[in-house]
């Protein structure tokens, strides 16, 4: 009987690690392309890498084949060079419906010699309205640099090359929404944007300058399959070994870290939502009133 429940044990342990996604997936056999994707839009090499394309005729949008719970999603990415004025780069998390979570990445083009800018945002049942704005401490069209996004049971954390940006807490039991119960797919897209994204829409894209082009490189999910409600519970347990999002080390920035956020926040960071009283009409939202780091 105790070698029949080691052995089941084992079998539920083994079930369980199967809910991870190995941490090298490649974009050939994780992701596949929307219709209507620019034809130019392709993935190279030995399915690595990534190039989405947009011109006049079309943008391009790029989805993982299974949605996540909880855990780090990694990519490389290089944006569109030059002249990128009224394009958006995005790469971001999502669920679907009326009342979906997401957590964002976009990247708003400029025209050449003018910085991006990294506009992050998160939704929560369907609401968003939580934008942070930065300008990056480096050229983000010269070569690969690494965005991810880290989410758990605790917080959302946005890196940039390792460097914490911005953290959205879970303050779920005091009534403040918190994306912990739909799995979100992974998305990555290339648009035309050119009504609000740069100068608030003053400043257009000038098409002579297409195709526009970003590259991608390393798609890494090191994450928890959403396999249906049950996921709710399996995914953020913190006495699963495989979820190793749950350990201790996870649930807040280390004081290193701590510095790095302060120091981007300090010197780079150009829109704070909790800071815009005049948009929230001197309501600003819940929870700009409580410890986010």
């Amino acid at each position: 009987m105790a070698r029949l429940r080691a052995l089941l044990m084992v079998v539920f342990i083994s079930a369980i690690a199967l809910n991870q996604i190995l941490v090298n997936a490649k974009f050939s056999k994780s992701m596949y392309f929307a219709s209507g994707a620019n034809n130019q839009s392709s993935m190279l090499g030995n399915g690595d890498n990534l190039q989405l394309v947009l011109d006049k005729t079309a943008g391009t949008r790029i989805q993982s084949k299974q949605a996540f719970l909880f855990g780090t999603i990694q990519m490389l990415i290089k944006l569109v060079p030059g002249n990128s004025a009224g394009t958006v780069t995005a790469y971001y998390l999502s669920s679907s419906g009326s009342n979906h979570d997401e957590i964002d990445y976009e990247f708003l083009g400029n025209v050449s010699g003018q910085p991006y800018i990294i506009h992050t945002n998160i939704y929560t049942k369907g609401n968003g309205s939580k934008e942070q704005q930065f300008y990056p401490w480096f050229d983000p069209t010269d070569g690969f640099h690494n965005y991810s996004i880290h989410w758990n049971p605790t917080e959302v954390v946005w890196y940039v090359n390792s460097i914490p940006i911005r953290v959205f807490r879970n303050y779920g039991n005091e009534g403040i929404a918190y994306p912990n119960k739909q799995g979100m797919r992974v998305y990555s897209s290339l648009w035309d944007a050119d009504n609000w994204a740069t100068r608030g829409g003053l400043e257009k894209i000038n098409w002579t300058c297409s195709p526009f082009v970003a590259k991608f490189s390393q798609f890494r999910p090191r994450a928890c399959l959403w396999q249906g409600l049950a996921s709710i519970s399996q995914c953020a347990s913190n006495t699963t070994a495989a979820n190793w999002y749950t350990s201790p080390g996870y649930k807040q920035l280390s004081y290193a870290k701590f510095g790095q956020l302060n120091w981007v926040r300090d010197n780079f960071m150009i829109y704070d939502y909790c800071k815009d009283t005049k948009r929230f009409n001197g309501q600003l939202p819940p929870e700009c009133f409580k410890q986010q780091f």
